[in-house]
């Protein structure tokens, strides 16, 4: 051959006896065949086969069999965040016609997915509060195909009754999701507790250096697969098998990374309660706080992210204070390896629940900084805040 085709031309080499710990980084989209009639019969070559680089790569496919794993999954897909997951979860499944009912916590981002993007395309949105099972079960109608949650509840940790809720979906003839992004499939196994499909945003704790995007949907029957596939390929979806090489190697360090930040937020949250610049600190774990026992006997064990609440008076002040914290840094998302805080209005994304506190929380994620260190600059906040509260009343 010469020189030119050369170039174009790869070479097979052998890989027998290379055999890593990692799976490799598989990049492609043309998928090539051996003769014809392979090509022609492309189609019949299952879940397993490779036809197309949209439709999974030997990388991208490692990590959802890993996660399948994890979550107790018949099958599980890749999508490029987990916002994604959420949204194309829910138009897989829900027609035009039908109801779809959500947990009032649920994420923001798929809050304002059903009501203005569901809602357009004919599906019937409808919230419920997830501490009230009967305001769950009075709701439920025939055309009712998908109950929507969050537990605990996005921002302010609603703990909700999963297998009762897979109940009340189930007798409705509806099908359970559960957002599962702030507990991961080490904390909780929702599709073990009656879920019908559960999905994680990658992007937090399982990459956990945020640095990545990626999301998950993870089905507990094999039926439900088809729709999502069929749905994903129809869009055009893929996943990027450098982004899935990035979230494998993050998912080695998961347990760790949890473990650690558990212990952490527990300590935090035990010395906070008690502090008199906050007004309530929302964290499952916390034996105080009021969906405890239904998180002792659902869950392995908690994340490292919490939410603090402060009165009406000090609540104009978290702003400033914010600037004095010289370790925590401000910003979205959490689960990384850096101790995040991200201030959080709550009352704008409620439907049928009040919120009758300050409409602003402070969610805190604790990283993997020294432990001492965190805590004095939790310190600098909060006297921050007393100082410029105390400053704001002698002005008056």
């Amino acid at each position: 051959m010469s020189d030119l085709t050369d170039c174009v031309v790869t070479p097979r080499v052998a890989t027998d006896g290379f055999d890593p710990l990692g799976v490799g980084v598989h990049r492609g989209s043309t998928i090539v065949f051996s003769d014809a009639a392979a090509y022609a019969s492309r189609g019949e070559r299952g879940d397993k086969g490779y036809s197309y680089g949209l439709y999974g790569t030997p990388t991208t496919r490692t990590l959802e069999e890993k996660l399948s794993r994890l979550e107790q999954a018949a099958r599980t897909f890749l999508v490029p965040s987990g916002q994604a997951a959420n949204a194309i979860a829910a138009m897989a499944l829900v027609e035009a016609g039908q109801h779809l009912l959500l947990a009032d916590t649920v994420y923001p981002p798929m809050r304002d997915f059903a009501l203005n993007d569901l809602s357009r395309l004919g599906v019937s949105v409808e919230f419920f509060d997830p501490t009230d099972l009967d305001d769950l079960k009075s709701k439920i109608r025939p055309e009712t195909r998908l109950v929507w949650c969050e537990s605990p509840g996005s921002t302010t940790m609603e703990v909700m009754d999963l297998p009762a809720a897979a109940e009340i979906a189930h007798e409705g003839g509806a099908l359970l999701g559960v957002d599962n992004t702030w507990a991961t499939p080490l904390n909780l196994k929702p599709l073990t507790l009656g879920a019908d499909l559960v999905t994680e945003a990658l992007t937090k704790y399982v990459s956990g250096h945020s640095d990545v995007l990626l999301g998950s949907i993870s089905v507990r029957d094999p039926e439900l697969a088809s729709p999502i596939k069929a749905a994903i390929g129809r869009m055009g979806i893929g996943a990027s098998p450098d982004d899935a090489s990035l979230v494998l190697r993050g998912l080695e360090t998961l347990g760790v990374r949890l473990r650690h930040s558990e212990a952490v937020a527990r300590r935090f949250c035990e010395r906070l309660t008690k502090h008199p610049m906050i007004d309530k600190t929302l964290f499952p774990a916390l034996q105080s706080f009021s969906g405890h026992a239904l998180f002792q006997r659902d869950f392995l064990g908690a994340s490292g992210v919490f939410t603090l609440t402060f009165t009406e008076e000090l609540a104009p002040h978290v702003w400033p204070a914010l600037d004095r914290l010289r370790l925590f840094a401000i910003g979205a998302s959490w689960g990384g390896t850096r101790s995040l805080v991200a201030p959080m209005p709550v009352r704008g994304n409620r439907s049928v629940t009040q919120w009758s506190g300050a409409d602003i929380t402070l969610r805190i994620s604790i990283g993997l900084e020294d432990e001492a260190e965190l805590w004095e600059d939790m310190e600098r906040f909060l006297a921050a805040l007393e100082e410029f509260s105390t400053a704001a009343n002698a002005a008056q």
